[in-house]
């Protein structure tokens, strides 16, 4: 009977421990407060993509967000979490910088009038924490713009005679990059 009492004991003991094990390991973490989100440049609906952007996307706390939330004049991971990673699939001028084809992090100064965009080779980095100037591969300064209020951050293209743009949007303001490639040019003939 003391034998039964202890088997049906360490059943339990064992059961119960399966079981709560089981429910952790289907528990999740918290939705992030800023998703991540890709945007593509294609020249048309069934090209391969020549540009491919993965950023996060934070929320607006306020209508005004540079000189506030995000600071003039220091360097921002340009979104949120890990660093904003912009991969071309071509060569390209990016400004007035030519960039080979590759995977870059992309880094940007905000200022009320511009922007300095920066483009670095120090991949898989969280933020803007680990930016050293010593990895730029270009930097180019555009001016800063106005548009409708985009409550969280985004970025998009705009295709354009020369290439495209890659257009940063949040709150109020617009950064415009210009970014042309042989292959753009030549789709477009």
């Amino acid at each position: 009977m003391k034998k039964l009492k202890l088997y049906i004991i360490v059943f339990t003991i064992t059961t119960t421990l399966f079981a709560v094990n089981k429910m952790k390991g289907q528990s999740f973490d918290q939705i992030d407060k800023s998703p991540h989100d890709i945007a593509y440049f294609k020249n048309n609906e069934v090209s391969s993509p020549q540009i491919k952007v993965v950023y996060g996307r934070p929320e607006a706390k306020d209508e005004v967000i540079f000189g506030t939330q995000v600071p003039y004049g220091e360097v921002w991971e340009t979104g949120s979490n890990e660093a904003t990673e912009v991969k071309f699939y071509n060569d390209i001028m990016f400004g007035n910088k030519y960039v080979k084809a590759g995977t870059y992090v992309l880094y940007t100064i905000p200022n009320k009038n511009y922007w300095t965009i920066i483009l670095s080779n120090n991949l898989d980095t969280y933020g803007s924490h680990f930016y050293n100037s010593k990895n730029d591969i270009a930097k180019i300064e555009v001016p800063a713009g106005e548009g409708e209020m985009i409550k969280n951050f985004s970025i998009a293209f705009l295709a354009k005679s020369y290439g495209s743009q890659m257009v940063l949007g949040w709150g109020k303001t617009r950064v415009k990059i210009p970014l042309y490639s042989e292959q753009s040019l030549i789709t477009k003939l």
